[in-house]
């Protein structure tokens, strides 16, 4: 399994304000900068994370993007379902109607219990935490912190 593109870039880009929203809304073009990320790319991110609560957005001078929540309250897997979906590693697992060995697999249950445990592994990461992280790497760095 592999999480997408636009999981990984949805990621840098919720750790990115997490690093420099401090001082209010941070331009979509200044994220994409930093992160070396196609603005019109994460143009279609936002609309993701807006409807799942995560982002506020705001039109004018002052506009740009905000976390919704303090960082250390948004976790990983916030944001992976917010623009992967539902985080499922088996169709079976969330709908055993889906299967008509339902019931009866043990691979189900499997998939279920890894299901859980990397629901449980992605809600460990704090968006503050990796915003931590990713300062104390870039520190001795020439990136724009």
């Amino acid at each position: 399994m592999n999480i997408s593109t636009k999981g990984r870039y949805g990621v840098h880009m919720m750790i990115d304000l997490a690093i420099h929203g401090g001082q209010g809304p941070v331009l979509l073009k200044d994220i994409a900068k930093r992160q070396h990320i196609s603005e019109k790319y994460m143009g279609h991110l936002v609309p993701l994370l807006k409807n799942a609560g995560l982002i506020h957005t705001a039109r004018g001078a002052h506009g740009g993007f905000t976390l919704t929540r303090p960082a250390e309250e948004l976790t990983l897997k916030d944001v992976i379902a917010a623009v992967e979906g539902p985080i499922c590693l088996a169709g079976c697992v969330s709908d055993p109607m889906a299967c008509v060995r339902s019931g009866g697999c043990a691979v189900q249950d499997f998939w279920g219990e890894a299901t859980r445990r990397m629901i449980q592994v992605l809600e460990s990461f704090t968006l503050r935490r990796l915003a931590d992280e990713e300062i104390k790497k870039l520190q001795g760095h020439h990136y724009q912190i």
